[in-house]
């Protein structure tokens, strides 16, 4: 193969550049080469950056000498080029052995013989490098060690496309660094000039922080009404597979009727936006008879609705095809000069990067979303107990966590009673794993799952065993999760106190279980052990009983409900057991969704999972409102 070529010419380089990175060592880079050496045992570790005719290593660990000196070899040396070519992982567990490598110097100079290299990009379809673990041995990689290596060159592609922005966001201050020099002497046209490149240098910090397309829609439409003065901003994305469309983003600020009447067209339809699209170029509208000759009548009716005079459509640049179009209107005839047009045209650019970061992100958080809520199963029907369950996300859409809650009965034969027509046994469960993204959200479902089959292999034990043999499968497996929970075990009473449960838990480290009794006061069951962590609990977990009488109330919760900053979590705890004992006898769904809105307020910023169970009181058994903790 030869050297890296270029969808667009000069483009993968000039990204190279805007890096910042080159033949010298970077802190950061040199970061993500240790993780890498550290993490997959490897001797040699590269962050390679492939530029025209030589791969320089802004990050190295383990290279030897003189090419650790230099931090660079020519192509002749560089298997990370076949990765840029292809635009793919490049794994061997012998390159003397592959056909495409097995002539490179890299192997005799450089001791390269295991190689695993994962492409570093900057998200506008250019590969930049590879992110590579070396061994000077034959290595059969594992699927573990390529999982772990991708995800650590995601991470380091992240770091590039930062850098970049960055350069982007410095670029726009050095421009209106110059447009306010020469704006002593300028005319009306270069204060405007100095205008447009406040716009620009207010887009590149503006866009750059946004997590959401909400969020984009938002920026958009503030930072082009602010300077540019239009009466109508609009934006509209391509969606679909083979039947592609387009999406109108309606504006949840509240946009024109006409943005739900026509959120939704064909990308082949006559609209002047899908035109901008299909073309990848500026379409100016100007007067409505232009619109009647050239489009479909509704576009001429929705100019006319909205009071316009002038509109613009502009593409929003992508890889490949544009991302889609943004339309900006006035109500009165509007010129727009050569640098109007270049304003627009780089606008559009940080709102392309900016909707291509809020799709990816979108579409992980969706993906981790859905599987959290098949994962909720609902709770079972265990007679005559009232149980609810509530799971609210964070207010924030970019994050996803790994709050969680189970219930579930357990065989009375597997409790070790002969009666099969005995009472079933309830296991209940909430729990927290550390993190709030995709790997926190797919670690609570495997440990979620665990820990039910934990407790049907450990048939007769109390939870402790099972949070135990939980604990060892996690450290055995290597999953690595970490985080906290509640895991109890009801039992009725078979004989005396007639009527109530037995209630037996272990606690990993997490907010203390409250118990409202039939008296209304209530009791927060403190005592538990260290947190849910591979290598950390080396002694058996303890087990707590506590005889749950008729009228009693349990509420598991996860530290979402009773977390803020700034709060103290144990006032928060009092008052979410005052608000339980006042309000033990409404509906247990009604009393959880009230709980979290007063406790943890509309907009809680971590997620919340509440488990509530109340044991119904028995003839003669009266409730007191009131109690404290």
């Amino acid at each position: 193969m030869g050297e890296p070529s270029e969808a667009v010419p000069g483009g993968r380089l000039a990204a190279l550049r805007e890096t910042g990175l080159s033949a010298a060592a970077d802190p950061g880079m040199d970061r993500f080469a240790r993780l890498v050496a550290d993490v997959l045992d490897v001797p040699m570790a590269l962050v390679c950056l492939v530029e025209s005719s030589r791969q320089v290593f802004p990050g190295m660990v383990g290279l030897a000498e003189p090419w650790a000196d230099a931090r660079r070899t020519p192509l002749t040396h560089s298997l990370c080029r076949h990765v840029v070519t292809s635009g793919r992982p490049l794994v061997l567990p012998d390159a003397r052995r592959n056909p495409l490598t097995s002539a490179s110097p890299a192997i005799p100079d450089l001791g390269v013989i295991g190689y695993a290299g994962m492409p570093l990009d900057d998200g506008a379809g250019h590969v930049l490098g590879s992110l590579c673990a070396i061994d000077t041995r034959p290595r059969e990689w594992t699927a573990r060690e390529l999982d772990v290596l991708q995800d650590l060159a995601a991470a380091c592609s992240a770091e590039l496309r930062l850098r970049i922005v960055s350069r982007h966001r410095e670029q726009a201050r050095a421009d209106e660094a110059r447009a306010r020099a020469e704006a002593d002497d300028a005319t009306g046209r270069h204060r405007a000039a100095l205008e447009r490149s406040q716009l620009l240098l207010r887009a590149a910090d503006a866009l750059a922080d946004t997590t959401g397309l909400a969020d984009v829609r938002e920026q958009v439409r503030d930072l082009a009404g602010s300077d540019l003065k239009p009466a109508y901003v609009g934006l509209v994305l391509v969606e679909g597979g083979t039947a592609r469309r387009l999406r109108r983003m309606v504006d949840v600020m509240g946009d024109t009727p006409m943005g739900r009447t026509h959120e939704t067209y064909a990308l082949d339809a006559a609209w002047p936006t899908a035109r901008a699209v299909r073309e990848n170029r500026t379409i100016t509208v100007t007067d409505t008879a232009r619109l009647e000759r050239d489009y479909a009548p509704e576009v001429a009716e929705t100019f006319t609705a909205l009071g316009l005079r002038t509109a613009v459509c502009v593409p929003l640049p992508g890889t490949v095809l544009p991302l889609g179009a943004l339309v900006l209107g006035w109500d009165h005839p509007h010129e727009i000069d050569i640098v109007e047009q270049a304003v627009l045209a780089s606008l559009a650019g940080y709102t392309a990067r900016a909707v291509e970061r809020a799709l990816f992100v979108d579409n992980r958080v969706n993906a981790a979303r859905e599987m959290q809520e098949a994962l909720l199963t609902d709770v079972p029907s265990v007679a005559p107990l009232d149980l609810a369950v509530l799971y609210r996300a964070a207010a924030r859409t970019d994050l996803v966590g790994g709050d969680w809650y189970d219930a579930y009965p357990l065989p009375t034969a597997a409790q070790g009673w002969e009666d099969s027509t005995a009472p079933a046994v309830l296991a209940l469960s909430v729990g927290d794993i550390t993190g709030h993204d995709m790997r926190a959200a797919t670690l609570m479902g495997q440990v979620r799952s665990m820990l039910r089959q934990a407790d049907l292999d450990h048939a007769g034990a109390g939870p402790a065993r099972a949070v135990g043999a939980l604990e060892h499968a996690n450290t055995a497996l290597g999953l690595d999760a970490s985080g906290t929970l509640v895991h109890a075990h009801l039992r009725p009473c078979r004989r005396a106190e007639e009527g109530s449960w037995e209630l037996t838990w272990t606690n990993a480290g997490h907010p203390p279980p409250l118990v409202v009794r039939p008296d209304g006061a209530v009791d927060r069951l403190d005592r538990h052990d260290s947190m849910l962590f591979p290598g950390l609990n080396t002694l058996p977990r303890s087990e707590h009983r506590l005889l749950l009488p008729p009228g009693s109330l349990l509420l598991l919760y996860t530290d979402g409900l009773v977390e803020r900053p700034g709060g103290d979590v144990d006032l928060a705890i009092d008052a979410t057991g005052r608000m339980l004992a006042t309000h033990a006898g409404r509906p247990l769904d009604a009393l959880l969704g009230e709980i979290t809105d007063r406790i943890a307020g509309p907009d809680p910023r971590d997620d919340i999972a509440l488990l509530a169970l109340r044991v119904p009181a028995g003839p003669g058994t009266s409730r007191t409102s009131g109690g404290g903790v």
